[in-house]
C-alpha cells in the first residue's frame, strides 16, 4: 500500500499519573475536576525551599509491572514508562507474542531521563567512592531506558527510539511513530513519554529559573494556567504510552479503535532556549502546518487540549497563536488545559495529553481547566472553567511545546 494511504489509528492506552495508575484513573480524575498536586514527599525540605508542592504519582508500585529485581535496575522514569506500555499493549489486544516483531516498534522519551539515578549515584560517589557505584547506573539515567526496556518485554524489534525535546518530548514521540507507519516501515508503534523529575536538583534547578509556583499553602489551586494570578508550571511525574496502528492492519484483527491519529505540525522557534516567542509565532506555525497535514479547515477542530502550562509567558504566547490560526472561530473553540490538573510532567505530558485527547474524542466529554477563577487579560476564549463538559466534536488538537523552542502540535480524529 502507497505510503500516503496508510492511515494511522490509536488501540491502546496507559498511563501513569499523581491521579492515579492507569488511563482509567487519569481520564476519571480529570472529569473529576480532581487536583493531583500536594505538598512534596519524595524528599524532606525546609524554609530555603521556594517551592515545596509537586505532582507525584503516590499511588505507583514498580513491582505491579516488575519484578523487584528488574525494578532495583530501572530508574523511577524507567518503571513509569513500563507500567503504561504494558497497559497500553493489553489495551490494544495485540498478541505480541505472535506475529512478525520487526513490524512493531517503540518510542518512548523523556526529557530529563534518569535524574533520581543520577542524583543518588552521585551523592554515593562523595560518600563512599568509586567503587561502590552500582553498575547498573549508566542503563538506568540513559534516556532512552525507556524504550529499549519496553523492546525487551514485548519482543518489539523494529524500530527503537527516544526523543528528547523537553517538554515536547511526548508529542515528537507520537508524530515520529506516526511517521514510520504512514511509511510503511511499521504496522505498530507504542509511542509516549515518561519522567520522574521531581527531585531535589529539579525542584531546586527549576526554582532558580523563577519557573515554579511557589503558592505552597494551597497545592491544589497552584496550577491555574490563564489565570491572571497564576504565577509558574507545578512540576509533576508520571507517563502515558499509546498504541498506534496501521489502519487496515487494526480492522484486520477486529480491534477497537479510539481516534485516528490524522496529521501533526513540527516546528522551532528559533527564538530563546527557554523563553517562548512572545508572539507564539513558531506554535502559531506548528498549528497551521498540523491542520494542512490533516485536511481540515480551522472549523473543523471542536477541541483544544492546550500546553497551557500556568506560566505568564507560555499561556499567552499559545493564545495569541491559536487566536491568529483559528481567527473567528477561535470564539468558538473549546480550549483547556488539563496541567491545571496533572500539573505539568515534562517530557511525558505530550503523551499524557494525548490520552486526555483521544478519549475527549472517544466518550464526548472535556476535560476542564480549573482554578481559573479570574481570566487574564487577553484569555477571552472558552477554557472549560472549573468542570468537565459533554460535548462530542470531530477533531482535537493537542499542543505540546518545549524548552529549546520545540512546536507540537498532533490532529485527532473521532472514529
Amino acid at each position: 500500500m502507497p505510503a500516503e494511504e496508510r492511515r494511522v489509528v490509536v488501540t491502546g492506552l496507559g498511563a501513569v499519573t499523581d491521579l492515579g495508575v492507569g488511563a482509567g484513573a487519569l481520564w476519571s480524575g480529570l472529569c473529576e475536576s480532581c487536583s493531583g498536586i500536594s505538598t512534596i514527599t519524595a524528599f524532606e525540605h525546609d524554609d530555603d525551599w521556594s517551592t515545596i508542592i509537586a505532582g507525584e504519582a503516590s499511588d505507583f508500585d514498580p513491582e505491579s509491572v516488575m519484578s523487584a529485581p528488574d525494578a532495583r535496575k530501572a530508574d523511577r522514569a524507567c518503571q513509569f514508562g513500563m507500567s503504561a506500555a504494558v497497559e497500553a499493549a493489553a489495551d490494544s489486544g495485540i498478541d505480541f507474542d505472535s506475529g512478525d516483531p520487526y513490524r512493531r516498534g517503540v518510542a518512548i522519551g523523556s526529557g530529563i531521563g534518569g535524574i533520581l539515578t543520577i542524583e543518588s549515584q552521585y551523592e554515593r560517589l562523595l560518600q563512599k567512592g568509586p567503587r561502590r557505584l552500582s553498575p547498573f547506573v549508566v542503563p538506568k539515567l540513559m534516556v532512552n531506558a525507556t524504550a529499549g526496556q519496553v523492546s525487551i518485554r514485548l519482543n518489539l524489534r523494529g524500530c527503537n527510539t527516544a526523543v528528547a525535546t523537553a517538554c515536547a518530548t511526548g508529542g515528537h514521540a507520537l508524530a515520529d511513530a506516526s511517521m514510520m507507519i504512514q511509511r510503511g516501515m511499521a504496522d505498530v508503534m507504542l509511542a509516549g513519554g515518561c519522567e520522574a523529575a521531581v527531585s531535589k536538583l529539579c525542584i531546586a534547578a527549576f526554582s532558580a529559573m523563577k519557573a515554579l509556583s511557589t503558592r505552597n499553602d494551597s497545592p491544589e489551586t497552584a496550577s491555574r494556567p490563564f489565570d491572571r494570578d497564576r504565577d509558574g508550571f507545578v512540576l509533576a511525574e508520571g507517563a502515558a504510552v499509546l498504541v498506534l496502528e496501521e489502519l487496515e492492519h487494526a480492522k484486520a484483527r477486529d480491534a477497537r479503535i479510539y481516534a485516528e491519529l490524522l496529521g501533526f505540525g513540527i516546528t522551532g522557534d528559533a527564538h530563546h532556549i527557554a523563553a517562548p516567542d512572545p508572539e507564539g509565532t513558531g506554535a502559531g506555525k506548528a498549528l497551521e502546518f498540523a491542520l494542512a497535514s490533516s485536511g481540515l479547515n480551522p472549523e473543523q477542530v471542536g477541541y483544544i487540549n492546550a500546553h497551557g502550562t500556568s506560566t505568564p509567558l507560555g499561556d499567552s504566547a499559545e493564545v495569541t497563536a491559536v487566536k491568529r490560526v483559528f481567527g473567528d472561530h477561535a470564539a468558538s473553540l473549546a480550549i483547556s488545559s488539563t496541567k491545571s490538573m496533572t500539573g505539568h510532567a515534562l517530557g511525558a505530558a505530550g503523551g499524557i495529553e494525548s490520552v486526555a485527547s483521544v478519549l475527549a474524542l472517544h466518550h464526548g466529554v472535556l476535560p476542564p481547566t480549573i482554578n481559573l477563577d479570574n481570566p487574564d487579560e487577553g484569555m477571552d476564549l472558552d477554557f472549560v472553567p472549573h468542570v468537565a463538559r459533554e460535548k462530542q466534536v470531530d477533531a482535537v488538537i493537542n499542543n505540546t511545546f518545549g524548552f529549546g523552542g520545540h512546536n507540537v502540535s498532533l490532529v485527532f480524529k473521532r472514529w
